[in-house]
C-alpha cells in the first residue's frame, strides 16, 4: 500500500516569506536580525530552578509528534537536577543531539542524554534493544571528548541484544515490502523486537553464559536464513560472531546490572529519576500511524514496561513538540507542506535525521495530533521547540481540525489510514513576527505575535507550555 498524503499545496507564505539561507546563523542556516538586549540572569536562573525543582521524583520527557522534536536538549538541561536519567525503549534509531557548555555537539543514539552531566547516572533499561558495537562506539567517542563514562552507565541484564544481522534483515524486509516500505532507519530495531516477541531473542544477561550463547545465536541465524532468501548463513559466520561477542561480553560486564532493582531501590532512597523517551507517540506501535511506526511504546505506558516501575510512581511527564511538524520515512502526514515551501522550512530548521541524515518532511503544527498525544500521555506541561525557526514568516498556520471530504468533523486523530487519506485539514492563520528571537530569555520579551502563537497552542490543547526553545544551545530556552 503506497499512500500519498499531500493534503496541502505549497505554502505561498513560506515560498514568499523572505527566507535568507546562508551559514552564519548557528546550526540554522538562517540570518535574522540580532537583538542586543541582555536578559536579567538572576531572574532567569530563579525561574529555571523553580520550574525544574517543582518536577516530580520520577518524571519523563516524551515526544509528541513523529520524533526529532528536540527531547535530548531538554533531558540534558533537566539532568543536572536529577540523580538518574534512564532510557526505557527503542534503540539506536533514536538520535538525540545535545551540546555541552562549550557548544560542542554530541549525537547520541543509545547512551542517555544525561551523560554530559558528570553527577548523573545513566540507565539503559530492559525495554531498550542494544547494539553493542554501536554503544561502545558512542562511549569511546564520549571518552575521547573528555566525557567520563566509567561507572556512570548501567545496562539492563534484561535488555535484548541487537546484532548486525538484524540490520541486514531490516533492509531485506524493506526491499520485500517494495512500494509499501515503512521507511525504517534500517538499524535492525524491528527485527530485534520481533526476535524478542517470538521468544528466541538473546538478552544482555545471556553474555554471562557463553557456554549456551552459540546455540542461541545459531537459532537466530537459522531463523533469519529460513525466512529471507537474501540472508546467507554459514558456520563461519557463527564462529566469527561468537568470538566477537566473547570480547564484547568481557568489556560489557562492568555495565550489566539488574536495572529493575536499581531503579526501584533508587526510588525508595528518594533519588530523582528522569526518563528519556525515544521516538514519539505518533510512532507508537499501538497509538501511532500503524504500520508506519516504530516497534516499541514511546508513550507513557512504555516507561512502566521498559523500566519495571509501577504506574503510581510516575509523576510529571513533559511532552516535547516542535513549533511546526516533521516526519521521517513513509506514512501519513496531514499538515505536510509540499514543494519549495517544505524545502525552505527544512533548510531553515536543519531538518535532517541525526541517525540517518535523511531529509525530514516538514509541515505546519498539527494540533489534532498534539491533542491526541496529550490525552494518551497525560502531559503536565509541554516544551515547544524551534520557535526561532518560524521567526522570518509573515504568516503562520495551525492545523486545528480534520474534516471528512463532506465537511463532517473528525473528533480525534483516527487510527484508520483510509480516513486520514480522505480527510481535509482545517487551518487557522496567525500573523508572524519577523524578528530574531534567538537572544530572548524572558517570555515577556518575545514579540506579541510569538506570544499569541504560544498561547493559542496552549488554549487549543489544554496543556501549559513551560519551556520554549529558541536555539540549539543549552541556554537557548525560555522558562514560562
Amino acid at each position: 500500500m503506497n499512500i500519498s498524503y499531500s493534503l496541502r499545496a505549497e505554502s505561498s507564505v513560506l515560498a514568499g516569506g523572505g527566507w535568507r539561507l546562508n551559514g552564519s546563523h548557528r546550526n540554522r542556516g538562517v540570518v535574522l536580525c540580532s537583538s542586543t538586549a541582555k536578559p536579567p540572569v538572576a531572574q532567569i536562573n530563579k525561574e529555571k530552578v523553580n520550574r525544574i525543582g517543582a518536577l516530580s521524583q520520577v518524571s519523563g520527557v516524551l515526544g509528541c509528534q513523529w520524533g526529532d522534536e528536540g527531547k535530548g536538549k531538554l533531558v540534558d538541561i533537566l539532568a543536572n537536577h536529577f540523580d538518574i536519567v534512564a532510557r526505557c525503549q527503542g534503540g539506536a534509531n533514536a538520535g538525540h543531539t545535545i551540546y555541552n557548555a562549550e557548544g560542542k555537539k554530541f549525537a547520541l543514539h543509545l547512551v542517555p542524554s544525561g551523560i554530559l552531566n558528570e553527577d548523573t547516572m545513566c540507565v539503559v533499561g530492559n525495554g531498550v534493544v542494544v547494539h553493542l558495537p554501536g554503544i561502545f562506539k558512542e562511549i569511546d567517542g564520549l571518552e575521547a571528548n573528555g566525557v567520563s563514562c566509567k561507572g556512570r552507565i548501567l545496562i539492563s541484564d534484561r535488555a535484548h541484544l541487537l546484532f548486525d544481522f538484524h540490520q541486514v534483515v531490516d533492509g531485506l524486509r524493506e526491499v520485500e515490502l517494495a512500494k509499501s516500505f515503512i521507511g525504517t532507519t534500517k538499524r535492525g530495531i524491528g527485527p530485534c523486537y520481533s526476535s524478542k516477541v517470538i521468544r528466541n531473542g538473546i538478552r544482555v544477561g545471556d553474555l554471562r553464559h557463553m557456554d549456551t550463547f552459540p546455540q542461541k545465536l545459531d537459532l537466530l541465524f537459522a531463523d533469519a536464513a529460513a525466512r529471507f532468501e537474501g540472508f546467507k548463513y554459514t558456520p563461519d559466520m557463527l564462529k566469527e560472531e561468537v568470538e566477537r561477542y566473547k570480547r564484547y561480553a568481557e568489556r560489557l560486564e562492568p555495565y550489566i546490572t539488574d536495572t529493575v532493582h536499581f531503579i526501584n531501590k533508587s526510588i525508595l532512597q528518594n533519588k530523582k529519576i528522569l526518563v528519556e523517551g525515544g521516538q514519539a507517540t505518533m510512532l507508537d506501535i499501538d497509538f501511532g500511524t500503524y504500520p508506519f511506526v516504530t516497534s516499541s511504546s514511546p508513550s507513557a505506558g512504555g516507561i512502566c514496561t521498559g523500566l519495571g516501575v509501577a504506574p503510581r510512581v510516575l509523576g510529571d511527564i513533559v511532552g516535547v513538540v516542535k513549533a511546526y511538524t516533521t516526519r521521517v520515512g513513509s506514512g501519513p502526514f496531514p499538515t505536510e507542506i509540499s514543494g519549495k515551501g517544505g524545502d525552505l522550512l527544512r533548510f531553515a530548521g536543519q531538518e535532517f535525521g541525526t541517525t540517518t541524515g535523511r531529509p525530514r518532511r516538514c509541515g505546519w503544527l498539527d494540533i489534532v495530533a498534539l491533542k491526541y498525544c496529550c490525552q494518551i500521555n497525560g502531559f503536565s506541561s509541554l516544551n515547544l521547540t524551534k520557535l526561532d525557526v518560524l521567526s522570518d514568516l509573515s504568516e503562520i498556520e495551525l492545523g486545528v481540525a480534520y474534516n471528512y471530504v463532506d465537511g463532517t468533523p473528525i473528533e480525534s486523530f483516527p487510527g484508520d489510514l483510509r480516513v486520514l487519506e480522505q480527510s481535509k485539514v482545517q487551518y487557522e492563520k496567525m500573523p508572524g513576527w519577523q524578528t530574531d528571537i534567538s537572544s530572548v530569555r524572558n517570555y515577556s520579551d518575545l514579540p506579541k505575535a510569538a506570544r499569541n502563537y504560544v498561547e493559542r497552542i496552549e488554549e487549543l490543547v489544554g496543556v501549559p507550555i513551560h519551556y520554549i526553545g529558541i536555539g540549539p544551545g543549552r541556554d537557548a530556552l525560555i522558562y514560562k
